[in-house]
């Protein structure tokens, strides 16, 4: 397929088991974030998940990438356990408010892009293969004409593309993002999930967190909803019929938020 990384030698297949979560407990002192969680997300899955402001969501994602160890319970990465896995360049994790972080990075597009390609460099060294795997990526995503601007004069929404080829250079085989469309436009976000869509059709694995239940039913194949305990894990349709927004949030209204 044009202008897409290769990703036919990586070890994932449709199937195989990306992230597996088994009684999975967290806290922060005394507070517990994430009470008993067990849930899997399987190769070339698109997963959203969903809840209320301070229900655990960030807390329940960095678990599942390895970020935070749990308290009680195991969690599993690619069939190894997190505090083992030492294949990071696996994970594409674009942080929350990640796109108020290009401010602080006077590189340009290209430059970021890059540093997917570390991992991979031979002897420590960018090759002709990693510059070619970083057009590829920039060319996927729609920002090959601003491969030189430096970062910090992109819209949010072009940021948010930058760090996704990151990503895509660094041959990730799982994408991570904590709410991706904070603070960008209607129209921006509209053609970053058809992005994502086209991301996930060519074989990625998606886990992202999203408030808007109309954005992410839309887009996504599964839902697990969050309020510390997890009151649905289940595809879309099965999500929509049950009752868990109401439990989750303790009311059906004010569900979206669309400033975070």
């Amino acid at each position: 397929m044009s202008g897409v990384v290769d990703r036919t030698d990586t070890a994932v297949a449709d199937g195989d088991t990306v992230v597996d979560m088994a009684d999975v407990t967290f806290g922060y002192g005394d507070t517990v974030a994430v009470e008993e969680v067990s849930l899997s997300v399987e190769a070339g899955e698109f997963l959203g998940i969903l809840g209320p402001n301070g229900s655990g969501k960030t807390t329940l994602l960095h678990l599942m990438i390895g970020l935070k160890q749990p308290d009680a319970g195991t969690v599993e990465l690619f069939g190894e356990p997190t505090d083992a896995f030492g294949e990071g360049e696996r994970i594409g994790y674009v942080a929350q408010r990640a796109t108020d972080r290009g401010d602080a990075m006077p590189i340009s597009v290209r430059e970021t892009v890059l540093m997917g390609r570390f991992p991979h460099a031979g002897h420590g060294r960018i090759g002709s293969e990693d510059r070619a795997a970083v057009d590829r990526a920039l060319d996927r995503v729609g920002i090959a004409a601003l491969a030189d601007r430096p970062i910090d004069q992109l819209s949010g929404g072009q940021r948010q593309r930058t760090f996704i080829a990151r990503a895509l250079a660094a041959e990730a085989d799982l994408l991570a993002l904590d709410e991706p469309t904070v603070g960008v436009d209607v129209d921006s976000r509209t053609a970053f999930y058809d992005m994502l869509d086209e991301l996930n059709s060519e074989g990625m694995t998606i886990v992202l967190i999203e408030h808007d239940v109309d954005i992410l039913t839309t887009h996504v194949d599964t839902v697990a909803c969050l309020n510390r305990r997890l009151y649905h894990h289940g595809d879309t349709t099965s999500f929509l019929e049950s009752d868990a927004i109401e439990a989750a949030y303790g009311r059906r209204s004010g569900i979206v938020d669309h400033h975070g």
